[in-house]
């Protein structure tokens, strides 16, 4: 594993798309706060619990306009079927070729490693979560989205 991204550093440039075939690149996380959340595998038990936490608190995040992302090296067939079978409500970005995990310094053989990070309006990484336990990390990022100031 390559190392992973510190705080103060900017996001990387990609292109993708989100489990919609939508396009999506780094662009479209600028101009607010924004969460990236990178996980090793759709429809695993760990990741579902994190991925759920996050849906049943977007409205949250939505007040405080932030914007939250998912990542996985899955593939878009894969993304549309965990989003369909459980809701959720934010963009899960295709990493098949595993070029974004690496450039965030997540990939970890033929995955992406748990790690969360925090980026500013303008594209900096704030902080990053790098020990992540799903059950309760949507609660603890808000709170740190809190302590650092980083919502309207």
């Amino acid at each position: 594993m390559s190392e992973i991204l510190t705080a103060g550093k900017q996001i990387p440039e990609f292109n993708s798309q989100d489990q919609d075939g939508k396009a999506i690149s780094s662009r479209d996380l600028s101009g607010k706060p924004s969460v990236i959340y990178f996980y090793p595998r759709d429809n695993t038990p760990g990741c579902t619990v994190e991925a759920c936490e996050f849906r049943d608190s977007m409205e949250d995040f939505t007040k405080l306009g932030v914007g939250v992302f998912g990542v996985s090296t899955d593939s878009g067939k894969s993304h549309k079927n965990f989003t369909d079978k459980f809701n959720l409500n934010f963009p899960l970005i295709v990493d098949q070729d595993k070029k974004i995990s690496q450039s965030f310094g997540v990939l970890n053989g033929n995955s992406a490693s748990r790690v969360t990070f925090i980026a500013d309006h303008n594209g900096k990484i704030v902080h990053v979560f790098e020990k992540v336990s799903p059950r309760g990390h949507s609660a603890e990022v808000k709170g740190k989205l809190k302590e650092l100031g980083l919502f309207h």
